[in-house]
């Protein structure tokens, strides 16, 4: 019996996040015209947030084996060629971050750290613990973790559930706190579940992605890009949702005299917008560095999928003003319809101006590069 549980499981778990492939079919990706994709990596199961050291190392989170990777480009050649795991058997540690030699890792219920770790590689320390007052509810409950300009550490919690009130403040909420673990407080509300979060380059404010709720058609709600001027505010969750549509079983519980931020940008209805990163590379045309890059994990409830490709919009004098497709492809024709070969988790920019691109489905990580059409700039 439990042996047939343990091969149940299993064919559960591959069927949702396959092992790591040797070729993922790049070649059915479709950027614009002079940018290339390559396979920086093929070897990181489950490969979901990513962050970079200051020697170059690749850290990688993997929610579906609860380890975290180290990549490094040992030939300089562009691509990752040695894969190392330097933790096991964590709390679905999805977030990392990289701060003063040290590895931040954002596991559900606590964020941990290992020092100096780019030095100890092949033997890494023992974490020590940051913070580990967090909620345990596993519902939302993946971290992303980020450092702002001015050094705070964001940690977000979500909603534990689809739709819901909830008497811990904590909840559906992007917190913060110094790099040593203290000062823990909440930044924002109303936020149903961000797995992606960047900082403008222009004016050093916060912009998120936010997973909408289910339940109310393939067209309802949008998923959002939201911003955030300073601390403080509140985005809806659960009243409101979009620019300002009411919830169907929430809006009309909106407290009085509450004021809600609408969203900057809506995007597709479930296309689970994850990762985003605003462009401040010197490879890609010069356009590109108004834009945030933003990758849409794709539907898993919706009569057609939707999302499935890595998004732009454009942001100018602190105003979201288009929202378009970047690369599409992680699509191929199946059995029964448009089935998933990838799903775009998180973005990480790299000294070079080159994208890279993890991918939880494949397994991979993926470099996007301009090498031009004709000499000339295109996509403009």
């Amino acid at each position: 019996m439990l042996v047939r549980l343990f091969l149940a499981c299993a064919l559960v778990l591959l069927a949702f996040c396959p092992a790591s492939q040797a070729s993922p079919p790049i070649n059915l990706l479709k950027p614009p015209p002079g940018f290339k994709v390559s396979v920086y990596t093929p070897d990181v199961p489950g490969a979901r947030a990513m962050a970079l050291g200051e020697k170059g190392t690749l850290f990688v989170g993997s929610i579906t084996f609860n380890q975290v990777y180290a990549v490094t480009d040992t030939d300089g050649d562009g691509s990752g060629d040695r894969v190392r795991i330097i933790a096991r058997d964590l709390n679905h540690p999805n977030g990392v971050a990289f701060k003063d030699g040290a590895l931040y890792v954002g596991e559900i219920h606590r964020v941990i750290r290992f020092d100096d770790i780019e030095s100890r590689l092949d033997n890494p320390p023992a974490p020590v613990v940051v913070n580990d007052s967090f909620p345990k509810e596993e519902w939302h409950g993946y971290k992303y973790i980020r450092f702002s300009p001015d050094g705070w550490l964001y940690v977000p919690v979500g909603a534990p559930c689809n739709v819901c009130e909830k008497a811990d403040e904590r909840f559906a909420t992007l917190m913060r706190m110094r790099p040593d673990g203290k000062n823990l407080e909440i930044f924002a509300r109303g936020i149903r579940n961000t797995v992606g979060f960047d900082w403008d380059p222009v004016k050093g404010e916060i912009w998120f992605t936010d997973n909408g709720r289910d339940h109310l058609g393939d067209n309802l709600p949008p998923d959002e890009l939201n911003h955030a001027s300073r601390a403080g505010l509140h985005f809806g969750f659960p009243y409101r949702y979009g620019k300002d549509i009411p919830d169907p079983e929430f809006g009309y519980k909106k407290p009085r005299a509450a004021r809600f931020e609408p969203c900057a940008m809506p995007l597709g209805a479930h296309v689970a917008a994850l990762g985003i990163r605003f462009y401040r590379g010197e490879m890609f045309p010069s356009i590109y560095r108004e834009r945030a890059f933003i990758c849409e994990h794709g539907s898993w409830n919706r009569s057609t999928r939707s999302g499935y490709r890595v998004s732009m919009v454009t942001v100018k004098d602190g105003k979201a003003t288009r929202y378009e497709g970047f690369m599409d492809g992680f699509l191929k024709k199946g059995e029964n319809g448009d089935e998933p070969w990838g799903r775009p988790v998180d973005l990480c920019l790299m000294p070079d101006g080159s994208l890279l691109v993890s991918d939880d489905y494949a397994g991979a990580v993926y470099r996007v590069r301009y090498e031009g059409l004709n000499g000339q700039e295109t996509h403009k």
